[in-house]
């Protein structure tokens, strides 16, 4: 189990539940982006997993002008230097196919540490076709939700690239995996790494509360609300995986 994580407290709880990993990401919401560095610093002074690091300079699409480029490898040496375990990342071109060039040049930099592939895969036009492309450039991973809106929706085309990797990469299923699919998922898909949050919400701590303003603009999550991984669903959901590996799926 790979848990996507964005806070110090998350990252001890992922541990603790018994997570194998935990990717860092921040701004959740937009399905994430490049962590600082103070953060990583900390949560490696706080975990013995390891953590793997989300390059991605902004939400949106995946397809990044010169500039944009130029962070993500910035970031990349920066990141580096303060211990990442590994890195997650994707590029694409202007229709939809993966940036071959572009990710090549980052997987220079990035070794001898792994790479996963992000979900950029399910932005792509024909996804079975990009993974081949995926697989050449040397990724260890790439987190899909089958080009579906969750995982269980994406289940077929998973199990479909599950197929075809043949072993030559690990396909991880990601996107709305939670206690009451994760079976169905990992049977279906026959995946045997997942990527899931596991976070439950908990109340903010402040006694003042000022109503009617929000620090978001269009994303307006609750102020006084905060999601942090649960150290228990993290723990629920690898003892229902194990389950079903031992079984033989």
């Amino acid at each position: 189990m790979e848990v996507c994580i964005d806070s110090v407290a998350s990252a001890r709880n992922a541990e603790l539940g018994g997570a194998e990993k935990v990717e860092l990401c921040a701004n959740l919401m937009e399905g994430g982006t490049t962590p600082t560095l103070g953060m990583l610093k900390i949560i490696k002074q706080n975990i013995k997993i390891p953590v793997f690091v989300m390059i991605r300079p902004r939400g949106g699409d995946f397809l990044y002008d010169d500039d944009e480029f130029e962070v993500m490898k910035q970031d990349i040496i920066e990141f580096k230097k303060v211990k990442a375990d590994g890195f997650v990342f994707g590029i694409l071109k202007i229709d939809g196919t993966v940036d071959v060039e572009r990710c090549a040049e980052l997987l220079g930099m990035i070794r001898p540490f792994p790479a996963t592939f992000h979900r950029a895969i399910d932005m792509c036009m024909k996804p079975l076709i990009e993974l081949d492309d995926i697989i050449k450039l040397g990724f260890e991973r790439v987190l899909t939700s089958g080009g579906a809106q969750t995982a269980l929706d994406g289940a077929p085309l998973i199990r479909e690239m599950v197929s075809k990797a043949a072993a030559r990469i690990i396909v991880m299923p990601g996107g709305g995996i939670n206690s009451n699919n994760i079976d169905r998922i990992l049977l279906q898909t026959g995946a045997k790494e997942f990527h899931c949050s596991a976070r439950s919400s908990s109340s903010s701590l402040m006694n003042h509360r000022k109503e009617g303003i929000s620090m978001g603009a269009s994303l307006s999550p609750p102020e006084f609300t905060v999601k942090v991984t649960d150290s228990k669903k993290v723990q629920q959901l690898v003892e229902m995986a194990t389950s079903i590996w031992d079984c033989g799926q």
